[in-house]
């Protein structure tokens, strides 16, 4: 045993120099007595001085685990792993029921009507010579009838001539010039404002053969009047 130390005479262990009682058996420490060797009450002291300095030595370590966690809570680790941050998902409003797309009916084209001609035709079988009025009006001429016509303006012709322009006109609405510009030239007098000629319908007829016809009359390039009519068997 050393001067440091104070063995215990009834469990052969060493204890501090100020122990009172063995830490290990609990027997009173007498140094330097043998004394009637006693059983040890417990494991632990029972004395004030040892209760006190366990005691003390308790309470330190208490103090140091309770700064450690105050310290560790302070200054949080973070995570090496790294945060996944959520998606935005756009909230797309859903189409609302009761606004309905009314689609607006597009407006057929109108067709702009052509500007009234300056003058008119007019058919028929027979013609008064002096005043150019038709008789007999009619837009159909047979074999044996006399195909007369007259052409009237609001103002005089203010020229020499006219020229008439005449085609045939198909089911579908093709049309097939039976008589030239260049062939269709008609004098008629400048100071006037009607003109009329008759012909006899068999020659058209022999000409052309029954159809559709269409006479357009210009003076010059200005399209003065336009007439339909039919030729028979």
């Amino acid at each position: 045993m050393t001067t440091e130390s104070v063995e215990c005479f009834n469990c052969g262990r060493e204890n501090p120099p100020w122990a009172q009682v063995c830490r290990f058996c609990g027997v009173p420490l007498r140094p330097g007595t043998e004394s009637t060797r006693v059983l040890p009450s417990g494991i632990f002291p029972t004395d004030q001085r040892s209760l006190l300095s366990m005691g003390a030595a308790i309470g330190t370590i208490v103090a140091a685990i309770v700064v450690g966690l105050i310290i560790s809570n302070l200054n949080p680790v973070q995570p090496s792993v790294g945060l996944v941050s959520p998606t935005p998902h756009a909230s797309v409003p859903a189409p609302s029921a009761s606004v309905a797309a009314v689609a607006t009916p597009t407006p057929a084209p109108t067709a702009t009507p052509a500007p009234p001609l300056p003058g008119t035709l007019a058919f028929g079988t027979g013609r008064n010579r002096s005043t150019c009025e038709i008789t007999g009006p009619t837009d159909t001429f047979a074999p044996g009838t006399t195909f007369a016509h007259s052409i009237t303006l609001k103002e005089a012709f203010g020229v020499g001539s006219v020229v008439e322009e005449i085609a045939r006109v198909a089911a579908d609405g093709k049309e097939t010039v039976v008589q030239s510009k260049q062939d269709g030239e008609t004098e008629v007098s400048s100071k006037r404002k009607v003109t009329c000629y008759s012909v006899s319908a068999n020659n058209l007829i022999r000409a052309w053969g029954p159809g559709a016809y269409v006479m357009r009359v210009f003076r010059g390039d200005e399209k003065l009047a336009e007439g339909r009519f039919n030729l028979t068997q």
